[in-house]
């Protein structure tokens, strides 16, 4: 396996910003704190308030549940791992990791045209239908409904691309975005590269960088004067590998609950993870603080800044924190997959004026 071509990149002067913060987006959020002091920008009169999406995104290919003798015909592996359920529909075990590695690799395969997708033993494997009803959403969120914004010329920024890869992956082979993936674990970005050398149509559309500071975010990757439209991330959810993997035997455990299934004393992870991937120091609420503090050095370097937002809890300080910068727009919605609400939190620094221009000007037609 050849290694990445990652590297260490000076990061953009940081800029400072004191004019009053704007909300405009009608999304609901928890009351913010009112600022003290002088220097501080004063609050939005306008509350975020929550765009709820109950189900699959409209342009989400699995909307309608997985089409089982399609994905097996595509990857005949899957097969091994097909049961009826007692409804009589078909299923895998969610909770047998290797049934759920072969079944992302049908996916891939069958739906987005990778031939050749594996992770490394532990790593973790993400759920693709959540995966790309993200990328779906914020391909909305950066289009804002502009016919003429042409989605093949953006560049996306992934924040903590994994093994996996997978944002990479779904945004180059659904709207032909172009993207940088930063890791801080080089092992991580070389497996990433093992896949784009295996998939002809990743190559030359997908750039990997090591992210030299495990305590930054955008610092140290993106390049001065180097322009994004939209940045994406996976926070990691914990604030320790104890947490983390409580957390993962709980889901585990539910699963087999469901299934019927005795509940095993030592439970494997189903969706496995990494360190890095599961956990940080403080938790997503500090990386989530990190991300908020640095975007304001790059505000007029990317369009959109996005995460994913697992904890409802953290939001709050999250509008906080977004208050006191010179933010024009909030944004947040929740996607309801299942039983699992998840949330993307998007802010841009760029007035509803700009943001329509940078498009006339980046991604036109």
């Amino acid at each position: 396996m050849s290694k990445p071509a990652v590297k260490s990149v000076p990061s953009a002067t940081a800029k400072t910003a004191t004019r009053a913060v704007n909300i405009r987006q009608k999304v609901k959020a928890p009351k913010q704190a009112k600022p003290e002091g002088k220097g501080r920008a004063k609050p939005s009169k306008d509350k975020p308030r929550a765009e709820i999406k109950k189900a699959l995104h409209p342009r989400n290919a699995h909307l309608n549940g997985y089409d089982f003798p399609a994905l097996y015909a595509a990857f005949p592996q899957l097969k091994t791992f097909v049961r009826p359920t007692p409804y009589g529909a078909l299923s895998i075990d969610f909770a047998d990791p290797l049934a759920v590695k072969t079944l992302n690799a049908a996916l891939l395969k069958h739906h987005y045209g990778i031939g050749a997708w594996d992770i490394p033993q532990g790593a973790l494997c993400p759920p693709i239908p959540g995966r790309v009803d993200y990328v779906h959403y914020v391909a909305d969120l950066l289009a804002e409904g502009d016919k003429s914004c042409a989605m093949d010329k953006a560049r996306v920024l992934d924040i903590g691309t994994g093994a996996n890869g997978i944002y990479p992956i779904l945004g180059c082979q659904v709207y032909g975005w172009q993207y940088v993936a930063s890791d801080i674990n080089a092992h991580s970005l070389t497996n990433v590269q093992s896949i784009i050398e295996q998939n002809p149509a990743l190559q030359g559309r997908i750039s990997l960088r090591l992210q030299p500071d495990d305590k930054a975010v955008f610092k140290g990757v993106i390049l001065a004067e180097e322009r994004f439209e939209l940045t994406l991330c996976n926070p990691p959810f914990h604030a320790s590998m104890a947490e983390a993997s409580e957390g993962t035997k709980r889901k585990v455990n539910n699963l087999q609950l469901n299934r019927g299934s005795s509940v095993k004393a030592a439970p494997k992870l189903n969706f496995g993870g990494q360190a890095a991937e599961l956990w940080c120091q403080g938790g997503e609420r500090q990386f989530l603080a990190t991300m908020i503090r640095e975007s304001q050095m790059f505000a007029d370097q990317c369009l959109w800044f996005t995460s994913l937002v697992s904890k409802q809890e953290n939001l709050k300080p999250c509008y906080q924190a977004l208050a006191q910068l010179n933010v024009d727009t909030v944004k947040t919605i929740e996607m309801q997959q299942g039983n699992k609400i998840t949330r993307v939190l998007a802010w841009s620094f760029q007035s509803a004026a700009k943001r329509k221009l940078w498009r006339a000007e980046h991604l036109a037609n």
